[in-house]
């Protein structure tokens, strides 16, 4: 356009005056379509360029709602420093007891390093400082080999008595006897040299230029000695471990080779044996690495599986001023705790956790790891923390310097005292942002995509809820399965086929625990499908079915070749399949040719099962209530397995005590449920909505004086009353100290469908011995009936100790409520099989009856007879 404006210009001067004329329409046509022309496409970019301003003021928006804070120029390291010696800590004096203190006015954060750690609490559940230390006594030592500079050589000394297949001893028996242990290299770990000290004695009658011990890592063998004692006298041999050798997961094997003759050795001689005495012990010196805080590591460093020792977490408690009602400060911190605990809980699975509550920095120890949930305004120590973004009053800012929305979580990593106390912040400017930040954490979908040391979360997704008899691990919903649908490997894959090999071969064992509420009828069948190979002796070779221990089946193994894929069918007996019911297949393989010289030539001989076995199950929902065993695997408070149907409700005011038990019984239901998400919610009694009382499973907390649920205690049964008193029918006493737990369930005096289950005690000390049972496996597992009393006379007794605590089991319930979807056939056919006195009773009413109605048959033919 601008060209043809131009030459109009220079013809205008060109040409005579005569001609301007004619040229002015031309011209202004052309003018005039040249402005048109140019108005639209005027229009067009104004038209473009409004809406790019639109879309740019929308990215404008979205990039200053969402604007990370600039990168770190110094990404927080975890440092960990050595264990220090028990003399090394000077433990301050405890204060006197006093009155413990509830949360109703909690006290303003103090975060001041440098001061002094205040005086002890008196805290029934705080386990004293000598009474912590594990029996493997990890050291500072000095520093005898090369290392890295800073970093001090530490000392972990691991005894075989911590294996629960030790026990008093590890005995050898035989020509060939080999025991195994395994154990885990902690995250972080240099090894500098690794040493065995293995204590034993052995039979007198070996022969010591043909019996020998050998030590062998990971299948590689370090070093033997003689089996030379004179009169069993113990032997103490140090053993070199190449560091080379060692693993994350490592298996320790101890070979005995065992001969009392020169010549042939019978290898059921009861003079063969070798005991390895539970006091020895893998001595490791390590450096402990500094590891960068990342959540792409997340949950490292706060949960270590490979640790040796309890993953330590310490939970600050939520403080705001002394106006604010705990009910505040607590109300996103009994949501998230909770569900951060539960999935701990289910990541450890059988490896143990100690928790703790702190409210400075000053009372962290050694090892703990510290968890801050809250928002600025109710956690005043997030403003001490360095922390990769700032604060405006109690409001936290993004990279623009602008508060985040309050629905916004943000999950941070930092550390404190010098990088030891690795600190994972869960937090938000409004309850709802530190709820969706816990969320993120819990989910193992959305927790994959965290890296970094900052996460701003604005969306978590909702995970659907399983179905209520959706159990992994578990018997399938479906009556028809195969061995592969039920079983599931620690690597998470299906089942496949296993094969095992010798005489002497291990059963192959897995799970077949059926759902809590199943009950079994006649009719249930496994349909095995197994094979075999040559050089089996068919005279005394068979395999079996075994079912917890109780055989159930078998076949000879008849074919002297071997055979493929042959089948079995075994009866499943109703009443042995339990929750937590095992199945072991065992191969009886003898070879062919007898035993020369105290060998066996066995290798040869295998067996396997396959996976496509089958199993047809004959059952039906149904389940009485109350049942405390039936909270050993969860049941009902882990149906579904995301814990959507349970609510653990606490006193307006929770103590320590009640905290600490809420999450203790979050990571036990962790431990017993499998889910994407964690959905369990936790309420003051104040707060408790009326549909979340009538229509889900709850969990009552606190002492008498202060349980949610008083109720409870007046029903029929065992009463907890005022003044420590104790009532049980007609009896009444009063006791004092009263420091016995108590754990009852009843069903819910709101739905009869569901369950309450109290967790409580006349003291805050018998409230902590039912917090010791939720967390010790060994005692949580005796549960039974529906109420118990726990006592101890220790303060916080270890959980392999068969006399730290003593269990009382009642059967208070007059009334079971049983919960089952069945036919009324079903109904009637389990009743008379319960109650067959009403089947006999019946029978002789049916026989009196038609004794009857024959009488008066036979009456009226005979009257009609005699007219």
């Amino acid at each position: 356009m601008k060209f043809l404006f131009r030459r109009s210009q220079a013809q205008d001067r060109t040409t005579n005056h005569q001609r301007r004329p004619s040229l002015g329409p031309r011209l202004s046509l052309l003018l005039l379509c040249a402005s048109m022309v140019l108005t639209l496409g005027i229009g067009t970019t104004l038209t473009r360029a409004q809406g790019d301003g639109n879309l740019r003021k929308q990215e404008d928006q979205f990039i200053q709602k969402y604007t990370l804070p600039k990168t770190p120029t110094k990404a927080p390291v975890y440092k960990p420093k050595p264990r220090p010696r028990p003399a090394a800590r000077p433990r301050p004096k405890a204060a006197p007891a006093a009155p413990r203190q509830r949360r109703s006015n909690p006290a303003p954060a103090r975060v001041a390093p440098a001061r002094p750690r205040p005086a002890a609490r008196p805290q029934p559940q705080t386990k004293p400082r000598s009474q912590s230390q594990p029996r493997s006594q990890p050291q500072s030592t000095p520093n005898p080999i090369a290392s890295t500079p800073n970093i001090p050589l530490s000392e972990y000394i691991l005894q075989f008595n911590r294996s629960p297949i030790v026990g008093n001893r590890l005995r050898m028996r035989g020509v060939y006897s080999e025991a195994r242990l395994g154990f885990t290299r902690p995250r972080g770990w240099n090894i500098k040299t690794a040493k065995a000290l293995i204590r034993f004695q052995h039979s007198p009658a070996l022969i010591a230029n043909r019996s020998n011990l050998t030590l062998r890592i990971n299948g590689t063998s370090v070093a033997s000695v003689p089996l030379n004692r004179k009169q069993s006298q113990v032997a103490n041999v140090m053993f070199a471990i190449p560091t080379t050798l060692i693993q994350n997961y490592n298996e320790l094997s101890l070979v005995a080779q065992q001969h009392n003759t020169t010549g042939c050795t019978d290898g059921g001689d009861a003079t063969l044996w070798t005991e390895v005495l539970p006091d020895s012990k893998l001595i490791f010196q390590y450096q402990v690495e500094p590891i960068p805080l990342n959540f792409s590591r997340y949950p490292y460093p706060f949960f270590d599986q490979l640790s040796l020792d309890a993953n330590r977490i310490a939970y600050m408690l939520p403080q705001g001023n002394v106006q604010t009602r705990s009910v505040d400060s607590l109300e996103s911190w009994l949501t998230a705790a909770p569900r951060l605990q539960a999935s701990l809980g289910r990541l450890a699975d059988f490896r143990p956790i100690t928790t703790r509550l702190v409210e400075t920095i000053d009372e962290l120890e050694w090892g703990d790891s510290l968890v801050v949930i809250g928002t600025p305004g109710n956690q005043q120590v997030l403003k001490s923390l360095e922390l990769p973004f700032t604060f405006s009053g109690n409001q936290i800012l993004d990279g623009n310097q602008i508060p985040l929305p309050d629905d916004v979580g943000v999950l941070a990593l930092t550390t404190v005292n010098d990088g030891s106390n690795p600190v994972l912040v869960v937090t938000g400017n409004g309850p709802d942002g530190v709820k969706k930040a816990a969320q993120f954490l819990v989910q193992p979908d959305t927790s994959k995509l965290g890296t970094g040391q900052l996460i701003f979360v604005d969306q978590v997704p909702d995970v659907p809820i399983p179905s209520s008899r959706n159990w992994p691990g578990y018997l399938p919903e479906e009556n028809s399965f195969t061995l592969q649908d039920i079983v599931t490997q620690p690597n998470g894959k299906p089942f496949k086929d296993v094969t095992v090999r010798g005489s002497g071969a291990p059963p192959v064992e897995f799970n077949f625990r059926a759902l809590p509420d199943d009950r079994f009828k006649r009719g249930s069948s496994m349909n095995l499908v197994y094979s075999y190979g040559p050089q089996v002796n068919p005279r005394t070779s068979a395999v079996e079915v075994l079912l917890d221990d109780v055989l159930i089946g078998g076949k000879r193994l008849t074919k002297r070749d071997g055979s493929q894929r042959e089948t079995l069918k075994v009866d499943l007996p109703a009443n042995l399949i339990k929750p937590t019911s095992k199945i072991k297949v065992a191969f009886r393989l003898n070879p062919r040719e007898p035993e020369e010289c105290g060998k066996i030539t066995d290798q040869q001989l295998t067996g396997t099962v396959h996976a496509e076995t089958s199993f047809k199950v004959n059952r039906e929902p149904s389940v009485q209530l109350p049942n405390l065993e039936l909270l050993q695997v969860g049941y009902p408070f882990a149906a579904p397995q995301d814990l959507s149907n349970t609510a653990i409700v606490l006193s307006e005011t929770p103590s320590d005590t009640d905290l600490l038990t809420l999450l203790a019984m979050s990571e036990r239901l962790g431990r017993l449920s499998k889910a994407d998400s964690v959905q369990l919610d936790v309420y003051t009694i104040e707060q408790l909505p009326d549909q979340i009382r009538r229509k889900r499973n709850l969990v009552g907390i606190g002492t008498r004086d202060e349980f949610p649920f008083p109720e409870v205690f007046e029903s029929k049964g065992l009463r907890l009353s005022n003044a420590l008193g104790r009532q049980w029918g007609e009896a009444s006493a009063q006791t004092l100290p009263d420091t016995e737990g108590v754990m009852k369930q009843i069903m819910s005096p709101d739905n009869n469908q569901r369950v309450l289950l109290a967790l409580s005690g006349q003291t805050e000390n018998g409230l902590d011995r039912v917090r010791q049972i939720l967390t010790k496996d060994s005692w949580f597992y005796q549960l039974q009936k529906d109420t118990v009393l726990v006592s101890s006379y220790q303060q916080d007794p270890a959980g392999y100790d068969p006399d730290a605590y003593k269990l009382e089991f009642f059967e208070l319930a007059r009334s079971k409520k049983r919960i089952e979807k069945t036919s009324a056939l079903s109904k009637a056919s389990f009743f008379l099989q319960q109650n067959w006195w009403f089947l006999a009773l019946g029978i002789l009413g049916v026989t009196f009856l038609l004794y009857g109605i024959s009488q008066l048959y036979l009456k009226r033919v005979t009257d009609q007879k005699s007219h």
